[in-house]
């Protein structure tokens, strides 16, 4: 477990950990060895001087005082460890799932992740903070003490340490027994998760049309499958555990027996068998925690292997020798894009000027979000390239690409603060004076005037206390503040009302202005004055030219605006 830890958690930490493990096992030695001082000490307390156990019962003293520093040594160096390892974790697993893909955030990702970050991440991080010391003492201290029940009575001695290889199988077996079980739980954990957040999510649609009554049905049962799974998950451990406990049980009632006919046989005295029976005791203690803290410590391991899976997910590789960009053209290049065993994007070659205005129009489906998303290199293509600047998005860096992009989504997303820190995403050091200028021209001080707080107003989590007008509105605000040289519009007023539609396309002009744009629209009147536009269907550009051309073709376009204006 502890080179999976490490794999996991990247191996700066391991001085740490093996210095940590290193004083845990002192520790759980030194228990064992205080232990051994109770022979010479009942030895004495039974024999015909009393008196003399006093030298022993000292010693006895300072070896569970030093027991008892290397203890409190070793859990606070677990705990440091463990809490070091915590914050470093979440730091890196943070990083990671910011660099992966956005293909691998299918819909079944919310549930895991959700569970990973938070009780996965714990569970598997208190390895060193409160599994692994008792884990260690439960190993070591018995086997301390059957060493020194060998060194003063062989045969028992023996006879205890026979338990051994029984003990290790019935570990064993319980680990396999559990392992299916343990990952049905998570599934079902899972799964669970998933279906609190939808319903949570779903709640405006679900009062609207009186469903609430099913949803309910639904999150039930995912929670009854999830309480089955957690009960099968403790009957498949008991048989371990029962095991455990009769095997240590019969090996003591054994030690009882030898001690008992060796003491008569007069091999060896009754206050040694005595002091080997209470050495006996303290052994089964440990050992019948075995169970609990193997059944944390299997529970850990899963979430540590699932850890590893995603920290093992292979983000979009960097270039060694990153390239500039020498210009803000755009260029694809016989660009094939697949998803599965889909092809989303065929072959489509298109180029856009430094300063153009490509508009992208077509069916839903199409593929049109995913020409933006390949230029943001949020994807890497499968045949073909994607060019900014006259140089392949994959031999430039990814903070160079990105400083040169502003992308403004149709669902915006809005973090948990002030609406002048979500804009100062754009542009982190940027003055006073360019916030407002940028919230100016994005129309946004408008709202932020009829806001209680003004700049200081939450905008809560998501931006659930703004409309989805005013939330467009603070992230145009936020592209204008980053004034990159590209700008990426994905149906950014495809679900506003007039009056906000109006300066979301006020806002959007002047975020235009002077920079090479690429716009995707359901609104056909939105890439009228588009430089030149694109029809896109089934992955294909089926139509391209200006907006007058394409009307005179009478072709898809032609079709989709009359259409448009019918229905305007």
């Amino acid at each position: 477990m502890i080179p999976m830890l490490l794999r996991v958690l990247g191996h700066r930490y391991a001085r740490a950990v093996r210095r940590t493990v290193a004083l845990m096992t002192i520790t759980a030695v030194a228990e064992g060895l205080s232990y051994a001082l109770l022979v010479p000490v009942l030895r004495a307390l039974l024999g015909p001087t009393p008196a003399d156990a006093w030298p022993y019962l000292v010693a006895f003293a300072a070896a569970v005082a030093v027991y008892a520093v290397l203890r409190y040594l070793s859990d606070l160096s677990g705990m440091r460890v463990g809490t070091t390892m915590l914050r470093g974790m979440y730091h890196r697993l943070g990083e990671h799932l910011a660099r992966l893909p956005l293909g691998w955030y299918g819909a079944a990702r919310v549930g895991e992740v959700s569970v990973m970050a938070g009780r996965g991440l714990l569970q598997a991080m208190s390895i060193m903070a409160h599994l692994l010391a008792p884990f260690v003492s439960a190993l070591v201290t018995p086997l301390t003490i059957v060493a020194v029940m060998l060194a003063f009575t062989w045969q028992l001695g023996l006879a205890a340490l026979a338990a051994a290889p029984v003990v290790a199988a019935i570990q064993i077996w319980t680990a396999r027994w559990t392992a299916a079980a343990d990952a049905e739980r998570h599934e079902r954990d899972k799964e669970a998760t998933e279906r609190v957040v939808e319903f949570l999510q779903a709640q405006p649609v679900l009062r609207a049309g009186g469903r609430t009554g099913e949803r309910f049905t639904l999150l039930d049962d995912s929670l009854r499958d999830l309480q089955r799974a957690s009960r099968r998950t403790v009957l498949a451990a008991l048989p371990g555990a029962v095991g455990l406990t009769l095997t240590v049980q019969a090996v003591f009632t054994a030690l009882l027996v030898l001690g008992a006919y060796l003491a008569l046989g007069g091999t060896i005295g009754v206050a040694e068998v005595s002091a080997i029976l209470v050495l006996a005791a303290r052994c089964a203690d440990p050992l019948l925690s075995l169970s609990d803290i193997g059944g944390k410590l299997r529970g850990a391991r899963s979430e540590l292997a699932r850890l590893d899976a995603v920290l093992r997910t292979e983000p979009l590789p960097e270039p060694r020798e990153p390239l500039q960009p020498t210009g803000h053209d755009l260029e694809f290049g016989s660009v094939t894009f697949r998803r599965g065993d889909r092809t989303v994007i065929d072959e489509v070659s298109l180029a856009v000027p430094q300063g153009g205005r490509l508009a992208v129009v077509g069916p839903s489906g199409a593929g049109k979000s995913t020409l933006l998303q390949l230029l943001a290199r949020f994807y890497d293509v499968d045949a073909g390239a994607v060019r900014v600047g006259g140089v392949d998005v994959r031999a430039i860096g990814t903070e160079t690409l990105m400083a040169k992009i502003a992308v403004v989504f149709q669902d915006v997303y809005l973090f948990d603060g002030t609406i002048e820190e979500n804009v100062r995403l754009g542009r982190p050091d940027a003055g006073e004076a360019e916030v407002r200028a940028a919230a100016a021209a994005a129309r946004l001080d408008e709202v932020i005037e009829r806001l209680p707080g003004g700049w200081a107003a939450k905008v809560g989590e998501g931006g659930a206390l703004l409309s989805g007008g005013e939330r467009q509105r603070v992230s145009i605000a936020r592209a204008l503040l980053k004034d990159a040289p590209i700008v990426l519009l994905d149906e950014v007023t495809s679900a506003l009302d007039p009056v906000n539609e109006a300066a979301v396309h006020e806002g959007i002009e002047r975020l235009m202005a002077g920079r090479t744009v690429v716009m995707v629209a359901h609104r056909l009147r939105t890439v009228q004055r588009a430089d030149r536009i694109v029809f896109l269907d089934g992955g294909r550009i089926v139509e391209e030219g200006s907006h007058e051309e394409l009307l005179r073709r009478g072709g898809r376009y032609a079709a989709y605006w009359d259409i448009a204006t019918a229905s305007g």
